[in-house]
């Protein structure tokens, strides 16, 4: 079983076993022409428990067969254009060559003795993101695994900073349409069930900060502690920004930690056109950033940033195997000494390959795209009768509703966008989101694809209505 393993003896069966797979899935890609199959998970779960992991095929070809039947045939591919659901990003092929790099090495960005130049490349690349963002001298930070988990590092941060005997008197205010992950972080850091106060937001889905101010004042005058206010720089549903400069106004006016969840919208600080949405991100005392959704990198590839890098000293502690304190005088920089993860991929990897290849500009002209192409949407639905648009997009979302001529119950046509959702997935040829707006069911179209058109757009809202109308006439049917 030697032979498996990657060394010196077995490079070229390593190169002939990646190449064969590359192959295989560039066959695929190029010759994918609807972004889902329809599979259903009663008629794939069985082709899966057939397979005895016990029984190897011994032989890579096979495997990959294999692979085909039970994976590749019926990926959801985000690369198509009419992929348009959730915050899956097409990515770029620089970054897939970091991914094909960073997995053969392995490293693991924990300690330096680990990863010499991968600990610096992402040092460099954490300073480059403060930069844009405009943290300051003093700014830092560490990639993680995702936004949920750059939002809980964040909120740590802000529960420590804030030096409170008791966590059942600590708040944080986010908007009612902000990431779980807010409420999810809350419960995993001990904090009460109460510990989330939900800001109502505006026709715009954004945070009043009226009320914002209004909350603030209320928990001041209770008796209890402003923990952190979590401004959203692109909300999950609506692409939404918060009043950032405002916000930051009224953090500073009381003295609390601002975190600015810009997970989705962290596209923006590379771009070329639209930069000025995010204004006010620089006040920040946190900020995560997603590049797996609006920079075009491969899952996962995502950090948290701080503008006081001393902070990050509340995810530190010291193993005497891995990273003994007597490494911080030696100036030996490990990057676990900053993070909630021990070991951890080279992710950042990508990114630089990104950097090197395409350049910032590359990347925000892409996001730009998107933004543009989700303006083009939102002039589509709003002059459809067929259609009800929520709101005009600041980033690149559109939630609206089919809303047929005929119907008035509002429950029926909920069922009726439901059943065009599910109808549509199993077709296979699109994929939508939905969410509900004021308890209502509607849909989502997400873009991140540059290669989408509003001629993808209008096709797909054609379809929606088709099943709608189906549905419709069949429950007509039933009740006659």
């Amino acid at each position: 079983m030697r032979s498996h393993l990657l060394n010196d003896a077995t490079a070229e069966e390593y190169r002939r076993s990646v190449t064969e797979g590359v192959e295989r899935v560039a066959a695929k890609i190029a010759t994918t022409d609807r972004p889902f199959t329809g599979v259903t998970v009663d008629a794939l779960s069985p082709r899966i428990d057939e397979i005895d992991l016990d029984e190897p095929l011994h032989d890579t070809a096979a495997v990959l067969d294999e692979l085909e039947d039970v994976y590749l045939r019926d990926a959801v591919y985000f690369h198509h254009p009419r992929y348009l659901a959730h915050l899956n990003c097409p990515v770029v092929i620089p970054a897939l060559l970091g991914e094909a790099v960073l997995s053969a090495v392995n490293s693991s960005l924990d300690t330096w003795d680990q990863s010499a130049g991968g600990t610096l490349i992402e040092r460099k690349l954490i300073d480059w993101t403060c930069a844009r963002i405009g943290l300051g001298p003093a700014a830092d930070g560490v990639f993680t695994s995702g936004g949920t988990q750059s939002n809980l590092q964040a909120l740590l941060l802000a529960r420590e900073e804030a030096k409170a005997e008791d966590f059942a008197s600590l708040r944080i205010f986010a908007s009612e349409v902000s990431h779980f992950s807010v409420k999810k972080s809350a419960k995993l850091l001990g904090l009460g069930p109460d510990a989330v106060v939900s800001v109502p937001v505006d026709h715009d889905k954004r945070m009043q900060t009226v009320a914002l101010a209004r909350e603030l004042e209320r928990c001041a005058k209770g008796g209890l502690v402003p923990m952190a206010v979590v401004a959203t720089g692109g909300t999950t549903d609506f692409g939404s920004i918060d009043p950032l400069p405002e916000i930051a106004g009224l953090c500073e006016q009381y003295g609390v930690w601002l975190h600015v969840d810009a997970a989705y919208g962290c596209g923006l600080l590379a771009s070329l056109k639209y930069r000025d949405r995010i204004d006010g991100i620089e006040r920040a005392d946190s900020v995560t950033v997603d590049y797996h959704k609006s920079f075009f990198q491969p899952v996962s590839s995502s950090a948290v940033l701080v503008r006081d890098a001393a902070t990050l000293r509340h995810a530190t502690y010291h193993a005497d195997y891995l990273n003994p304190r007597r490494m911080v005088q030696e100036r030996i920089p490990n990057q676990v000494d900053k993070s909630l993860q021990t070991t951890r991929r080279f992710d950042a990897l990508k990114l630089w390959m990104t950097l090197r290849v395409m350049g910032a500009d590359g990347i925000g002209q892409l996001f730009d795209e998107v933004c543009d192409l989700a303006a083009e949407g939102w002039k589509l639905l709003a002059a459809d009768p067929r259609f009800d648009v929520v709101v005009r997009p600041s980033l690149s979302t559109l939630v609206f509703r089919y809303i047929p001529a005929a119907v008035t119950d509002p429950a029926e046509i909920d069922r009726a966008n439901l059943y065009a959702r599910k109808a549509l997935f199993a077709s296979g040829d699109a994929v939508v989101a939905g969410t509900k707006v004021a308890g209502r069911h509607y849909l989502k179209f997400t873009l991140l694809n540059p290669e989408t058109t509003t001629a993808d757009m209008a096709a797909v809202l054609d379809l929606i209505a088709g099943h709608a109308e189906q549905y419709l006439g069949d429950s007509l049917d039933r009740a006659s």
